[in-house]
């Protein structure tokens, strides 16, 4: 169409003097009075001759197609009376748009400013709205786009579009955002060439911030800013106009994920992305996501997208229960790589941290938290306000609240060499240990090992407020908590190597041999984690306190060797006997485990400790009682757990024997075990054989895939 009809006629003057001549035209049918002056620089007395032949070149006839060339003879300015209002209505904004362009096909500069004022006028001239006249045009010119052959004259459609955008910024972006719903090629490439032309882009990309954040908008609307967004900063250079609003605009988009995140888990959902918005709510996601992988590499931050694509904090960012974990990933990966920006972010998130709205506050307060890592950044406001804003946080019933509060401190205290405000952080992370909220205690556990890590760490304050909170987190239910707390006690150990506190009356000493069969018996956990911490604990352990036993642990660890555990347990009892009572006590609680590993490691080492134990080393009770509970696994569903109580029976039995104790071999004849002669007189001579272990151990052979030892 553009090439035909609506072509630019031969002889035709183009440029800023053909298109003011048309607006004077159609004010003239208009009965209003001539519009402002042409902006070209030529004197009034030079166009009078030129602007009656383009009148009459550019004004349609009483019968003849609009914008066709009239006869020569024909005077252009009687015949637009003629022509009816309705023949601007059903798609004549358009023709005109069309029109414009043709005629810019060999303007310039001075044209675009022209197209600009021709349009402007024509609108104004139809007494409506204007906002309303702007966006027919340009869904017009979206319309004509796909039919135009890639040239001049697409080139200067798009030009067209720039002019208007110039002008009407607000009315062109809401004609555009529509049409941004659906996977529009054209809607993408108009989109691209406002963005590339720098006189428009930066206002352009308000007007779509503002559209994006706006709350009283559809959710639609959102999705269009966001498609829209993520094609403008995707051409190089347009990130360079949102400069002044760029931190504004990445919160934005941050907030927007977590929103979605949050909306994701709402009854509401199904309702709100119906099928006519094209996709599931996970599209929206992804836009977002792609807008903010362009804005970061358009700004030269390519290494802040590198960090979170290997930490997974994209996938973080758009989970609902990760989303946090995600903005405090992208927080440290700007710490790191995007340092220019952390001033402007941070002034912009004050107002945010008391918003209404938890999306926007949490956000907030979770990038608040993460670019305290900065100390220039966290230099900005006063220490003291700083922590009487964590502070509060930490009082705060919300658990989220006080995880990113807890978060916060550990930053303050750790973003200088040496460890600050301990006053202040010991009591939150120590308080923390004993909270139900997994990420809570998780982070707690962190901080404190990030302390220890620390040069002047103050270790024997730690080792003695660690002593009574630290084991009961050995047995924790939850794996990460588990995990963490093992590996806390080897950072410890690790630190106070060689120290006083380690040595006979030292307060480590005594947390370690009161965590030494938990740790045992953790390398039989189910989870990977703890099972290597327990490792690394008792490696430091053995480096710590001098055993020599570094060989048996690992045997033990990776191919389950009895020989190498009744190794341990002989060392152990010849080193400790005063604590024999308590390593039996301890293992005796692990045989009520829910899991058939632990409670099979637990009978195999209560049975090693026994035969290499003494009379003096265990009193009577201890014996009953251990025998009733290795009875009772007699009914275990687990066979292999049923063979390990039997064999540590014996040996139970054959120590309860030297005490004549009764009880015990009425209880050995009722459960129908072996019977022991009276030629075994001592317990050394029946050394406990167990049955090879049918759970599979984590080896680091099978991480090589080489095969054990035969």
């Amino acid at each position: 169409m553009a090439g035909g009809m609506w072509g630019r006629p031969r002889g035709a003057p183009v440029g800023a003097l053909t298109l003011t001549a048309l607006a004077e035209g159609i004010r003239a049918r208009q009965g209003q009075p001539p519009g402002p002056p042409s902006t070209s620089p030529q004197p009034e007395s030079e166009l009078e001759s030129e602007v009656e032949p383009q009148r009459a070149a550019a004004s349609p006839t009483a019968g003849s197609e609009p914008f066709s060339r009239p006869p020569a003879q024909e005077p252009a300015p009687a015949i637009p009376h003629q022509t009816p209002q309705s023949s601007w209505e059903d798609g004549a904004l358009e023709d005109l748009a069309l029109y414009a362009a043709a005629c810019l096909e060999d303007a310039g500069f001075a044209g675009t400013q022209a197209t600009a004022l021709t349009l402007s006028s024509v609108l104004e001239a139809q007494g409506e709205q204007l906002e309303d006249q702007v966006r027919g045009l340009v869904r017009g010119l979206l319309a004509q786009v796909p039919g135009l052959a890639e040239g001049r004259r697409r080139r200067a459609v798009l030009r067209v579009l720039s002019a208007l955008a110039l002008e009407h910024p607000r009315d062109v972006v809401c004609a555009l955002l529509p049409c941004s719903l659906r996977p529009d090629g054209a809607a993408a490439e108009l989109w691209r060439s406002l963005s590339r032309n720098q006189r428009v882009n930066g206002q352009v990309l308000v007007q779509l911030l503002w559209a994006l954040k706006g709350t009283a908008g559809p959710q639609p609307e959102a999705l269009a800013a966001t498609r829209a967004l993520r094609e403008m900063l995707a051409v190089s250079g347009c990130v360079g106009a949102t400069r002044g609003f760029y931190p504004h605009l990445l919160l934005v988009l941050v907030t927007q994920l977590h929103e979605m995140a949050r909306g994701t888990c709402s009854p509401d959902t199904p309702k709100v992305w119906a099928p006519s918005y094209q996709g599931p709510p996970h599209s929206h996601a992804s836009c977002t996501v792609e807008a903010l992988k362009a804005l970061l590499t358009g700004d030269g931050s390519r290494m802040v997208v590198t960090c979170m694509e290997q930490a997974g904090g994209w996938r973080r960012l758009v989970g609902a229960h990760t989303h946090l974990e995600g903005v405090l990933l992208l927080a440290s990966a700007m710490v790191a790589h995007a340092d220019h920006h952390l001033r402007g972010l941070f002034a912009d998130l004050l107002p945010r941290l008391h918003s209404t709205d938890d999306a926007q506050r949490l956000t907030a307060m979770a990038f608040f938290t993460g670019l305290l890592q900065s100390q220039p950044t966290a230099r900005l406001l006063r220490e003291e306000v700083i922590l009487k804003r964590l502070c509060t946080w930490q009082g705060n019933p919300e658990p989220t609240v006080r995880w990113l509060g807890l978060l916060g401190l550990g930053h303050l205290a750790l973003n200088r060499r040496k460890v600050r405000h301990m006053s202040t952080l010991l009591p939150a992370l120590l308080g923390t240990l004993g909270e139900g909220d997994t990420r809570l205690v998780g982070t707690a556990l962190g901080v404190l090992r990030r302390v220890l890590l620390r040069p002047q760490a103050p270790v024997r304050l730690l080792s003695a407020e660690l002593g009574p909170r630290l084991p009961p987190l050995l047995d924790d239910a939850r794996d990460s908590v588990r995990a963490s707390a093992v590996g806390l006690l080897g950072t410890l150990v690790r630190r106070a190597r060689g120290r006083l506190w380690v040595g006979p009356r030292g307060p480590l000493r005594k947390l370690v041999l009161q965590s030494l069969v938990p740790l045992l018996l953790r390398l039989h956990d189910p989870s990977r984690d703890t099972a290597e911490s327990s490792e690394w604990t008792l490696a430091r352990c053995d480096q710590a306190l001098r055993w020599g036993l570094l060989e048996e642990m690992v045997a033990v660890a990776h191919y389950n060797s009895p020989e190498a555990l009744s190794q341990i347990c002989q060392r152990l009892v010849q080193w400790y006997p005063s604590h024999v009572p308590s390593f039996l006590s301890q293992t005796q609680g692990y045989l009520r485990s829910p899991q058939d590993r632990l409670r099979r490691a637990a009978a195999v080492l209560i049975g090693f400790l026994v035969h290499h134990s003494s009379l003096s080393c265990i009193n009577q009770d201890l014996l009953d009682s251990l025998f009733q509970d290795l009875g009772q696994l007699q009914s275990d569903p687990e066979p292999s757990v049923v063979a390990a109580a039997q064999v540590s029976c014996q040996q139970v039995a054959l120590l309860a024997r030297t005490q004549h104790c009764p009880h015990c071999w009425r209880l050995l004849g009722l459960l129908r075990l072996p019977h022991l002669g009276q030629h075994h007189a001592h317990p050394a001579q029946l050394p406990p054989v167990y049955e090879d272990s049918p759970f599979q151990h984590w080896s680091l052979a099978g991480h090589w895939d080489c095969s054990g030892p035969g």
